[in-house]
């Protein structure tokens, strides 16, 4: 272990993007502790003890949105206008050819989400400001409060967008990915020290073995899940051109279990806090016996959220993969799949195979995003309970993505030496 570490920080060009990574999570984890001006630190406290899902979305800010600081947002903003974005990418063809048009078009993507992201904030950062208006300081003038919230939480999302930009570009790894696992992890400690305390307090040492022991269990599976795919082999014919022949050659074509990775999961989880959120602002029993029902903890809420899973699952998979146009691909270079005709029977052979590895990746991602609720309902051990298995996806994923750029320095390096 010290000699791989020794080799990783040997390698200048490494070294530079780790601390430029290192230095740019630590200013999100300063910002995160700078409070709003206006709100009472007893009040908010008091109302995130109430277990609501404002702990849930706490989750991927890092405590940001409990201290109600300037990153109370975080990345969340800059994540849903990256999903729009490219969910409009499919639907509107202006878009759909700026993103065939190379470097050009992905920066002008870029910039579109950006000003998206701004408007999304802007919006979310007015709603929790109406939001926390019962949190605030004695005295304090609400409208004074709205217009310095609004203008400090879309200032405070922007800048932390531009960490994340900064971090895929000049760091390593994905920015808005770190920025995430960051806080997921920095709320660790608080799961731990909170489990101590239940145990002390006569909870059942079993119950958290349990509790460990499916964690691990759901990592490992996590693993293999991410890292599993069905490589179809795909043979090219020979042609010769003058007196050079090309092709002949035989490659395959990855088809990964999990195409959609979290985002089915984070587009479920939307969906299913939208009447929880609205229950929060309309006092009308009905509609808050249906936003109990179907938020966190509710009687519906795990049935719910396994179904939208399943159905957010295909249809991500749907939008995201063209077997039509692989397989017009593969035609088009002479390639073909062995024992498959090209054309149209290549592409209902890539559906028949992406169809069956949904079905997979939607099992298990539903089955990961349900465990944690089933086992702290059987062991009643609550301390993680908002590590949930969008979490631990995030989570896994942002360290297989970080060993494998590691690695590609490492290998890169190897070859320099050789070529040297």
């Amino acid at each position: 272990m010290p000699n791989i570490v020794s080799g990783i920080f040997s390698i200048p060009d490494l070294r530079k993007k780790i601390l430029f990574t290192i230095g740019m999570v630590v200013l999100f984890r300063l910002g995160a502790h700078i409070p709003v001006a206006g709100i009472d630190p007893t009040k908010l406290a008091s109302l995130f003890g109430k277990g609501n899902l404002l702990g849930f979305l706490d989750l991927f800010t890092g405590g940001a949105l409990m201290r109600f600081s300037i990153f109370a947002m975080g990345i969340v903003p800059y994540i849903n206008a990256s999903i729009i974005i490219q969910l409009l990418t499919v639907v509107i063809p202006q878009l759909e050819a700026l993103s065939k048009e190379g470097e050009a078009g992905r920066k002008k993507i870029a910039q579109y989400t950006r000003f998206l992201t701004v408007a999304l904030a802007s919006v979310q950062a007015t709603g929790m400001s109406f939001w926390f208006r019962g949190v605030l300081q004695p005295g304090y003038s609400f409208p004074l409060f709205l217009a310095g919230s609004i203008i400090t939480l879309t200032a405070g999302s922007v800048l932390v967008m531009w960490f994340g930009e900064l971090i895929t570009e000049r760091g390593i790894g994905n920015g808005a990915s770190l920025i995430i696992f960051t806080g997921i992890v920095s709320r660790m400690p608080a799961y731990v020290g909170q489990t101590v305390t239940l145990v002390r307090g006569g909870a059942s040492l079993i119950g958290v073995l349990i509790l460990v022991v499916v964690f691990l269990a759901m990592i490992a599976g996590i693993v293999i899940i991410q890292e599993g795919q069905r490589r179809v082999q795909v043979q090219y014919a020979k042609r010769i051109v003058g007196r050079k022949m090309y092709g002949g050659q035989s490659t395959y074509i990855p088809l990964r279990i999990n195409q959609g990775g979290v985002i089915p999961i984070i587009f479920a989880s939307s969906v299913l806090l939208f009447p929880a959120t609205i229950g929060q602002f309309i006092p009308v029993p009905f509609v808050q016996k249906i936003a109990a029902g179907v938020g966190p903890g509710g009687g519906f809420y795990i049935p719910m959220f396994f179904a939208l899973i399943f159905f957010f699952t295909y249809f991500y998979t749907a939008i995201t993969f063209n077997p039509v146009e692989l397989a017009n691909n593969i035609k088009k270079y002479g390639g073909f799949v062995m024992g498959i005709r090209p054309g149209k029977p290549t592409a209902d052979y890539f559906e028949y195979i992406i169809t069956r590895l949904t079905l997979v990746g939607a099992l298990f991602l539903a089955c990961v995003a349900i465990m944690p609720s089933v086992v702290e309902k059987i062991t009643h051990i609550t301390s993680f309970q908002g590590l949930g298995g969008t979490a631990l996806l995030i989570m896994v994923g942002v360290v297989l993505d970080l060993v494998r750029q590691i690695e590609t320095h490492l290998v890169t390096r190897q070859y320099e030496g050789l070529l040297a």
